[in-house]
């Protein structure tokens, strides 16, 4: 499963099955290094177990608190505020992003089932909501530092970002960042070189399997790969981070001064620090590890065995720990919410009212049409 960091190679050589007469010795020798580098089979048998587990769980949670979000966002008649548009816009983000998590944990456990279009499709669906996703909490944390800070003339501002500005910020730079996905990814039968590593009965047959990753040209694919990690860190990572941790930092120094309101003070200043020790205990590590394993690659990092499979563990194990930051987001932006704990109640009820009562005339009059049952629906929302 490549995603962002998988580093693959193309393979443009042409050999004969029975012969390597025509092979040159630096041909042999570049073979016979491929052959013996570190084993991968500890970390490709640790990941067929953890990643589809991880990830399973990631999507049912993710899908639940994410949909019930915006199933919660779609019943208010209402005028959204500005947070309740950001809520709405990560929600969006973050279930686009875990529906594609049960296509990676098939891929990790056995095989790519799904063709090249899919390969691609999914590629550019992961990337899209994995850059908006992290953006839109830095918007969010921009427009409560404006909220705080600057509540007596912000509104004007704050209503541009969430209107206009998010789609600039956000949803472009995210979909731009697509493109590599669109170039890059597609299917790789990882069995077809697998007849120029053999040379006598005693060497192993590479496994044959099906994955979809990014596939870089041969002669660049390190470059390619050392710049799409750093622009993982960058745009993904740093550029939102500091937003964030500038942002709240100046709310927090706010929310200390003056006696007024100590208790909504306090609550206030716990749920800030509480967003944003989750944030880089989910980022932070894993962005640690691309970052170490660039140094590998530029051979700042001398490297060895052990380290490459403690890294690649490292790596699948605080990865799943980052995507796990969907299932808090609806948890930390919404649900603290005493506000939205009663909008979610609300547009549960009326759900529940709204299907007993549909279940009720369906007895009396038979079945009726799915226009008198949104009205129905639609009455009941307003009571």
């Amino acid at each position: 499963m490549d995603r962002l960091l998988n580093m693959t190679l193309n393979y443009s050589y042409d050999f004969d099955d029975n012969s390597t007469d025509n092979m040159s010795e630096e041909s042999v020798d570049y073979i016979m290094e491929y052959e013996e580098p570190c084993s991968t089979a500890l970390s490709s048998e640790f990941n067929k177990i953890f990643l589809p587990a991880v990830f399973g769980i990631i999507c049912i949670l993710g899908v639940f608190g994410n949909g019930l979000v915006v199933f919660v966002m779609g019943f208010q008649k209402k005028v959204k505020t500005m947070t309740d548009k950001y809520r709405l816009h990560l929600s969006v983000a973050d279930l686009l992003f875990v529906i594609t998590l049960p296509f990676w944990a098939v891929d990790a456990a056995s095989n790519w089932y799904f063709g090249g279009f899919l390969c691609k499709f999914v590629h550019m669906i992961y990337t899209l909501n994995l850059y908006s996703s992290v953006l839109i909490l830095a918007f969010i944390s921009l427009d409560r530092y404006l909220a705080v800070v600057h509540a007596t003339n912000s509104q004007a501002t704050r209503k541009l970002l969430a209107n206009r500005v998010i789609y600039v910020g956000v949803w472009l730079p995210a979909a731009v960042l697509t493109v590599p996905d669109l170039v890059f990814a597609t299917t790789l039968d990882t069995g077809s070189f697998s007849n120029f590593l053999i040379f006598d009965e005693t060497m192993e047959t590479a496994d044959s399997r099906i994955s979809c990753q990014r596939i870089y040209p041969q002669e660049t694919s390190q470059n390619w790969i050392v710049a799409f990690n750093f622009q993982h860190i960058l745009v993904g990572f740093i550029l939102p981070g500091l937003v964030i941790l500038i942002c709240y930092c100046i709310i927090i120094a706010k929310l200390s001064r003056g006696a007024k309101g100590q208790t909504l003070k306090k609550k206030a200043l716990k749920t800030t620090v509480i967003l944003i020790v989750c944030f880089f205990t989910c980022w932070l590590p894993y962005c640690v590890g691309i970052f170490l394993n660039n140094l590998i690659i530029l051979k700042v990092i001398s490297p060895s065995c052990e380290l490459e499979q403690a890294l690649s563990k490292w790596i699948s194990i605080t990865e799943a720990l980052a995507f796990f930051h969907c299932c808090l987001n609806p948890i930390l932006y919404a649900f603290l919410g005493v506000k939205f704990k009663k909008s979610a109640r609300s547009a549960l009820t009326a759900s529940s009212r709204s299907s007993q009562k549909v279940t009720l005339m369906t007895k009396k009059r038979g079945p009726i049409s799915s226009v008198s049952t949104e009205s129905e629906s639609s009455s009941v929302l307003s009571s």
